[in-house]
């Protein structure tokens, strides 16, 4: 093959691969966006012990960690009560080219399970589980926009 067919070959297949990055990304970032929204922050009155002096929430939605090619086990003392600056790192983590690649999306804080498992009045159904029985409706909003 040679010419201006091979040409339009390499044309669809480069906007092929951009635009099912696009939407790869999209997906990520929009997923775990909702999994912080729908993370619980500490909220002393509806607690049954008094919160540590110097209390301050959002210490879970602070250690959510993306990681490509394996989980990661880290945690931090951060705090992040809004989740917006988690959500920064996370999509900054995601590469352009996001095609072709494992993500995996972690809190490694202990009460990460519990919260999982309902634990939290604000989080009753949990978060992760929630997120990805929604997963194809991420996929089909990101690849809709790309038009």
């Amino acid at each position: 093959m040679s010419g201006p067919f091979k040409l339009a070959l390499a044309d669809f297949a480069a906007k092929a691969k951009f635009n099912a990055d696009l939407v790869i990304r999209k997906t990520i970032i929009d997923m775990c966006n909702v999994v912080i929204d729908r993370s619980p922050v500490g909220r002393p009155e509806l607690w049954k012990r008094p919160a540590p002096e110097g209390y301050v929430g959002g210490r879970f939605r602070a250690n959510w960690v993306l990681q490509i090619g394996a989980a990661s086990a880290a945690t931090t003392e951060a705090v992040d009560p809004t989740g917006e600056a988690t959500k920064g790192q996370i999509a900054a983590a995601i590469p352009v080219e996001a095609g072709g690649k494992v993500y995996y999306l972690t809190n490694s804080l202990p009460y990460a399970w519990p919260l999982e498992a309902g634990h939290s009045t604000q989080a009753p159904a949990g978060m992760v589980g929630l997120t990805v029985l929604e997963f194809q409706t991420f996929v089909d909003r990101a690849a809709s926009e790309l038009n």
